[in-house]
């Protein structure tokens, strides 16, 4: 499969040439433009009902995937998604998988498998993602999408880094973070607008979106922007 992200210094989509026969796998609304030849069919992803059903309760994700197929010659497709910003690309080549915050994958090829994966209490109580997330792995490429742009944190074996919980999209599913407070006293944690962070360590590369969507949110509803007045 060929494929170009367009727009990227704006609202991008991803462009997939599929050769006949060549599926793509994408989130149920992703779907923008596809040529005529080419069939569009609702699919779970997964192996059975159980994981449409942890994607949409436990997750809080589509429970169809959408699947679009060139069974009737080439053809081309475009994918977007709703949030204003960026989309990467990501070359799985089976040896790891990916952890993936809610609403961050877009598509993936017909060798990536998408499902669940659980937090423990910590994390799930007190970070952004909640208590599962998204579990990416397989071989092939993955296209995941974020809330402004997506910057690499790439981190050498031992390095640090404090990411704000809002802003990660996705990290190896070999890296583990820690949720702590974002200064030494919960005081200062509070009034600093930085309540609990996550520490991740290397080696390894952290995704993180630009801008958070729970600030994004609270500021609409500071101008009466969706607060119902």
């Amino acid at each position: 499969m060929n494929y170009e992200i367009l727009h990227q210094d704006a609202f991008p989509v991803v462009k997939c040439d599929l050769r006949q026969g060549e599926s793509i796998q994408a989130e149920s609304d992703a779907m923008v433009a596809m040529s005529a030849n080419l069939d569009v069919t609702g699919s779970m992803g997964g192996k059975s009902i159980l994981g449409g059903l942890a994607r949409k309760f436990l997750a809080g994700e589509s429970f169809f995937f959408q699947r679009i197929t060139a069974s009737r010659g080439p053809g081309s497709v475009l994918l977007g998604h709703p949030a204003p910003g960026g989309i990467i690309d990501v070359e799985l080549d089976g040896t790891y998988g990916l952890r993936v915050q809610k609403d961050g994958w877009l598509a993936s090829e017909e060798g990536v498998e998408v499902d669940t994966k659980m937090q423990s209490l910590a994390k799930g109580l007190f970070s952004r993602e909640g208590f599962f997330i998204l579990n990416v792995r397989g071989k092939g490429k993955v296209f995941l999408s974020s809330f402004g742009a997506i910057h690499a944190i790439n981190l050498a074996d031992g390095e640090e880094v404090i990411i704000d919980n809002g802003h990660l999209v996705a990290w190896p599913d070999y890296m583990n973070y820690t949720i702590e407070k974002a200064s030494n006293g919960w005081f200062s944690s509070l009034t600093s607008g930085e309540c609990l962070v996550c520490r991740f360590r290397g080696p390894g590369t952290v995704l993180i979106q630009t801008r958070n969507p729970d600030a994004f949110t609270n500021w609409l509803k500071s101008l009466g922007i969706g607060s119902g007045s």
